[in-house]
């Protein structure tokens, strides 16, 4: 089977050689496009190819028409919100991702610009400790729960909103469930979000949740600028100017905020959460280890299509 990986932003050289080896060994030819330019190029690309891997590339019903042959396309990553699902699912294409390859990278991160903004951007004042603080993990997957586990080297107290995660596995990591999305974020000096963009997130975080955070609050987010109700978001902090927001994921009107709140809020240029060499070679061998898998055997077992 050929087997394209498509990437404008590539995998490092050790992983790309890591896909080969898995992929050749079960006889499989790979295909690289990287660091295209053009939709045009991607749409020829996939002409021939039966299993596609991607990052954060678009797989749109366009690019699904285009590939005829395809039957499965795995994200080398967790996020999929960049893949058509329905669109898939019409042409009889499996979808996957691989959860918990990046998710200690993303984790880390967190705490990396946590520290910043404790520390004032680093503009030379005196700033604040973590140790003993209070911090709210707005979903409890496999990044909050690295988050969680890192927090517990900083000596933070930590709970955790998640309907999707039962109470005992939140106990297991020493984490307090919590069940009311205003008591995560009121009880919490600091909230770490982790949720998908979905129909019910998409901007569900805004003035309402940000405003009920206690004094000196900061707000975390490493998922998706979607969930984030961005004009709530500036109103909360014009109005709470002890509020903090920094975020792996630049908004629409990141200029307008950095203009106006110096020194309370920062963006990372691109998205960095999974940009380390560990995540980025253990997600793409995932990918291709479950790219020849499914060849093999029909298994998908992080299929997220139906």
């Amino acid at each position: 089977m050929k087997v394209l990986v498509a990437t404008q932003k590539p995998f490092a050289p050790v992983a790309v050689e890591g896909i080969r080896e898995v992929l050749d060994g079960k006889g499989h030819e790979l295909v690289l496009l990287e660091k295209y330019t053009d939709k045009k190029q991607l749409l020829d690309a996939v002409a021939d190819v039966a299993a596609l891997i991607v990052r954060s590339d678009k797989v749109d019903a366009e690019v699904l028409d285009a590939a005829e042959n395809l039957k499965i396309v795995v994200r080398a990553g967790a996020g999929y919100d960049n893949i058509d699902l329905q669109a898939a699912t019409e042409h009889d294409v499996c979808v996957e991702n691989t959860p918990g390859q990046n998710s200690n990278a993303v984790a880390e991160l967190v705490f990396g610009m946590t520290v910043m903004a404790v520390r004032n951007m680093y503009d030379g004042t005196s700033g604040s400790e973590l140790r003993g603080k209070t911090l709210g993990i707005h979903a409890f997957g496999q990044v909050g729960r690295n988050v969680a586990r890192i927090a517990g080297g900083f000596g933070m107290q930590v709970s955790a909103l998640d309907p999707y995660c039962p109470d005992s596995v939140m106990e297991d990591a020493g984490v307090s469930p919590v069940h009311d999305i205003r008591e995560l974020y009121s009880r919490n000096k600091f909230v770490s979000l982790h949720i998908p963009a979905t129909p019910e997130t998409t901007r569900s975080v805004g003035y309402d949740l940000i405003t009920l955070m206690p004094k000196g609050g900061v707000l975390i987010n490493t998922a998706r600028k979607e969930v984030i109700d961005e004009d709530g978001l500036q109103k909360a902090l014009r109005e709470r100017p002890d509020l903090k927001y920094v975020a792996d994921v630049k908004p629409d009107n990141a200029d307008a905020l950095l203009e106006e709140f110096p020194g309370r809020v920062f963006f990372t240029p691109k998205k960095m959460g999974a940009q380390t060499a560990e995540a980025n070679i253990n997600a793409g061998i995932a990918a291709a280890r479950q790219i020849a898998e499914f060849f093999e055997t029909g298994a998908a077992p992080f299929r997220v299509n139906k």
